[in-house]
């Protein structure tokens, strides 16, 4: 028995308004704006003493001006109800503190690399990065390498039938809080970008900057043709 629960089932439920899920392994991000350190140490002693009483521990990024605070179940792979009660107590305690939350601010981004065989170039990029051991994930899922401190991007392996010459073969996954992707999008395309191909959305929209150069504006969500036909996609032919 298994308390995962979706990206959607955490969105859906209530006192989680401050919280956006992100990440191909989703992820609850929340930003409070504290505005100065002082007030950001309050606001960890408070989610320290939250997560103890929990047994249930989030990443915890401290700046200056801002608390970020990412949390996901390990022993599930994703979300569950321990994150719903924890973000919504969290939530609480940043509210009795006045510091307000910035729901706009969540974000997430990996690196992709196009790789034939992804297995066989994996190993590279964990060397190069000083990476000890593989990342864990599901049989069908692609290669991926992630800091083990949470400190930089993670990095997949995402496949292609063939070599690809022709084009850049790595670019940005940009995680974004579902409800302003469309709005993302349409900053980079007013920016100089363009649409490469929407067909994937709402899931992701593939960008090109004026040069070609390409990022991915991701969410949690499901592609509108359903995940059938992006498996078929994948399939190699022939």
């Amino acid at each position: 028995m298994t308390d995962k629960i979706s990206p959607l089932q955490f969105h859906m439920s209530d006192g989680l308004d401050d919280w956006r899920v992100l990440g191909p392994t989703p992820a609850a991000y929340a930003v409070f704006r504290t505005g100065s350190f002082a007030a950001g140490a309050r606001l960890v002693d408070a989610i320290a003493e939250l997560a103890d009483a929990a047994n249930h521990h989030p990443d915890v990024d401290v700046r200056y001006a801002a608390v970020t605070v990412r949390m996901t179940t390990h022993d599930v792979g994703g979300l569950s109800h321990r994150d719903v009660q924890l973000a919504r107590d969290i939530s609480a305690a940043a509210r009795e503190l006045e510091i307000p939350v910035d729901p706009t601010a969540p974000l997430d981004l990996h690196l992709a690399v196009d790789a034939v065989v992804g297995s066989d170039v994996e190993p590279f990029w964990r060397a190069v990065l000083g990476f000890d051991e593989a990342s864990e994930a599901a049989d069908d899922a692609a290669p991926r390498v992630d800091d083990p401190l949470g400190r930089l991007p993670g990095l997949w392996f995402q496949q292609t039938e063939a070599p690809r010459p022709e084009r850049n073969t790595v670019h940005l996954d940009v995680w974004v809080p579902h409800d302003l992707a469309e709005q993302r999008v349409a900053d980079a395309v007013a920016a100089g970008g363009h649409v490469v191909t929407d067909r994937w959305a709402p899931a992701w929209w593939v960008l090109a900057d004026a040069e070609g150069n390409e990022a991915c504006v991701c969410t949690w969500q499901e592609p509108a043709v359903g995940w059938d036909a992006w498996t078929e996609s994948r399939t190699p032919r022939g």
